[in-house]
């Protein structure tokens, strides 16, 4: 048990950790703060000119697939104002202030929308960059990033110590991008690209007034008092409707993000660990889900596998992975048409791994070639050196080289054995067979070399 001095010590330990947290010093009066932030909800004027011309810079960005554009977009956008400003109507029941600022966002999402389309619809270029297409499907990582953006978005307006807060928040939040891409869609008629946009913003703008709400709770704000107390609460009773409906839909989206992301993660891993072959590749692969079923999609590049018995091990080991009722579609890359390579990956990878493929079999002829010389050129090295030995050891008629595997049948042990055979009817002297030995290990740089005098049965020339 702790002694009484010893509980105080850390009760005080507590406290003084307790209190780098504790922001209450650091607040500015509410009326301050809540000057700062209607003042941001208003879209009218330079306001929404500035919103403009940051769409126009944002769309160049994503069309040229340029990061810096992109960022100096969302430095200068003004969307945060009217999300934060909902948040704090939210938070003390300001519901002319609500109304305001659904209304500057309303016009802020369709000033953005037709100036993003407008732009796209004069644009030369019609490719959706990579940075485009990231803008299309929100993640759980979406969510956390506007949440904590959110937080400390309304954390620095009502502080003293305020910091250049906002602008790396617009950053982090991505709201820009996500716009021009639903003009993108707009402009181009592509479903695909507006809704999947618009979702990513809806599921944006939802958290980070969400932090915004709790972050004007726990800051103790007041809340603005009606006389006429019955419309208030109907009022009221509407807008928390709406609110919990709406965070209700968002918590369901998120759920079901979450999953997708998890199926996702689970099926990308599973490819890569299990389907691994000796001559065959996985050229591309995609994860997704339509409704309630799961669906994986493997293009296989190399050499050709045997399709039911690979479909069949493949579906065992999906069970197994926990990806059970997983719709698994495999196929042969060399089977494939010049179209279906192009929807299922870019050119550029397939050349690399055709590529790597030549180069990996020229290394394995080459190698083949090499050995196989290799084992001829020490073969036919018994015509160039009989004329020597009989020189040198007039006792052996003949000779014959060979290199030969030795293998045991009580183990997977074996050895390549160099192997001199000599025909010496009247015998070699232990003296001479060891001369000969060394003689033919130096003159063909073999070593070590095995020496059978005499071997019964060879068929000898």
């Amino acid at each position: 048990m702790l002694s009484a001095a010893a509980k105080e010590r850390l009760q005080a330990s507590w406290k003084g950790l307790l209190s780098y947290f504790n922001v209450a010093s650091d607040l500015e009066p509410q009326n301050d703060a809540e000057a700062s932030i209607r003042a941001g909800v208003s879209f009218k004027g330079s306001q929404l000119l500035v919103l403009i011309f940051a769409i126009f810079i944002a769309s160049l960005g994503l069309n040229t697939d340029s990061i810096p554009v992109i960022i100096g977009a969302m430095l200068i956008s003004p969307l945060m104002g009217p999300i934060i400003g909902i948040g704090l109507a939210i938070g003390i029941e300001d519901f002319t202030l609500l109304r305001r600022g659904l209304k500057n966002i309303l016009m802020a999402v369709l000033g953005s929308l037709l100036a993003s389309a407008l732009y796209f619809l004069i644009s030369p270029q019609y490719e959706s960059a990579s940075q485009l297409l990231a803008r299309t499907s929100p993640s759980i990582y979406d969510v956390f990033i506007a949440l904590f953006g959110g937080a400390a978005g309304i954390v620095s307006i009502a502080c003293r110590n305020k910091g250049e807060v906002m602008p790396g928040v617009a950053i982090a939040t991505s709201l820009m991008p996500p716009l021009c891409t639903a003009g993108y869609g707009l402009a181009t008629l592509q479903p695909h690209f507006f809704f999947g946009a618009l979702y990513l913003f809806f599921t944006n703008t939802i958290f980070i007034l969400f932090a915004a709400w709790i972050g004007v709770k726990l800051m103790g704000y007041k809340k603005v008092v009606y006389q006429n107390t019955r419309r208030a609460k109907r009022v009221q009773a509407i807008v928390y409707t709406v609110i919990g409906m709406t965070v209700a839909l968002s918590i369901y989206l998120t759920v079901q993000m979450i999953r997708t992301n998890v199926f996702m993660a689970k099926a990308s891993q599973f490819v890569e660990n299990e389907m691994v072959f000796p001559n065959t590749q996985v050229l591309s692969h995609k994860e997704y889900r339509k409704g309630d079923r799961r669906y994986i999609d493997v293009t296989l590049i190399g050499e050709a596998l045997p399709k039911d018995s690979l479909q069949l091990a493949m579906m065992n080991k999906l069970d197994s992975a926990g990806l059970g009722g997983t719709v698994l579609h495999i196929k042969q890359g060399f089977a494939m048409t010049a179209q279906e390579i192009r929807n299922e990956a870019d050119y550029d990878k397939f050349y690399q791994m055709m590529q790597t493929q030549i180069s990996q079999s020229q290394l394995t002829i080459d190698s083949l070639r090499s050995a196989i010389a290799k084992h001829e050129s020490f073969s036919q090295e018994s015509k160039v050196i009989a004329p020597e030995v009989k020189v040198l050891f007039p006792a052996v008629q003949d000779l014959a080289l060979s290199q030969m595997m030795a293998a045991s049948t009580a183990s997977e042990k074996a050895d390549t054995l160099n192997m001199l055979f000599i025909n010496a009817p009247s015998g070699l002297t232990s003296e001479n067979r060891k001369k000969l030995r060394e003689y033919v290990e130096v003159r063909l740089q073999r070593k070590p070399i095995n020496l059978i005098v005499n071997p019964s049965g060879f068929p000898w020339p």
